[in-house]
């Protein structure tokens, strides 16, 4: 499947010209050689957390209500949202509230992951088969994120599969940030002074 392709189900349920989130019509520059990841802060109808791993061209993406834990004990339910343009992992600002997911975004970490999942034989497993496989681990290398985590699926109708995020090893035991308290990685700002300043810059 092309990017475009997946892509599709993102673009249809926005309009560009009201929301200053990025079409993915424009291939992201790539520093690095390990793929990035994005976890974002989203003060939407329903505060939670947004996991995107890059993965063939693209973000895949997770809602995570409780945001992901360093504490091996907390298992994080995770559910599936449409895949996302790679410029996605910059975006920090407000979506309008008229707009599909509108509410304020704070990039709370980033980085990059490294695929960790191995076959019986010990052979590496192509990233993402191990997702379509339901199983994947990998090795995160973030400002505030670092270590091994696991997304496995285990529940749920076929069309809307459910899947859990969950620290392997030894890890921290600080959880997860208060979500309106937390800094973004990008800005240093929170959820609140990210609305203030669009407020303010709308002349509101």
């Amino acid at each position: 499947m092309s990017e475009k392709d997946r892509l599709r189900t993102y673009r249809g349920k926005r309009n560009f010209d009201t929301t200053a989130e990025p079409s993915g019509d424009h291939t992201a520059a790539r520093d690095d050689e390990e793929p990035a990841f994005v976890v974002q802060i989203h003060d939407a109808s329903t505060m939670h957390f947004d996991f995107r791993l890059e993965v063939d061209g693209v973000l895949k993406s997770w809602s995570i209500p409780k945001g992901p834990s360093t504490d091996p004990h907390d298992k994080r339910l995770a559910v599936p949202t449409e895949d996302h343009p790679l410029d996605y992992r910059d975006f920090e600002g407000v979506i309008p509230h008229d707009e599909y997911g509108g509410g304020t975004v704070i990039v709370w970490d980033r980085g990059t992951y490294r695929p960790a999942g191995h076959d019986k034989r010990d052979r590496p497993v192509p990233f993402e088969e191990a997702l379509e496989n339901g199983h994947a681990t990998f090795d995160l290398h973030g400002e505030k994120l670092r270590g091994r985590y696991a997304l496995t699926r285990f529940k749920g109708h076929e069309d809307k599969p459910t899947w859990l995020l969950v620290r392997k090893g030894s890890g921290g035991s600080g959880g997860t940030p208060d979500p309106r308290r937390a800094r973004s990685a990008r800005s240093g700002r929170t959820l609140r002074q990210v609305a203030e300043e669009a407020e303010g810059s709308d002349g509101t």
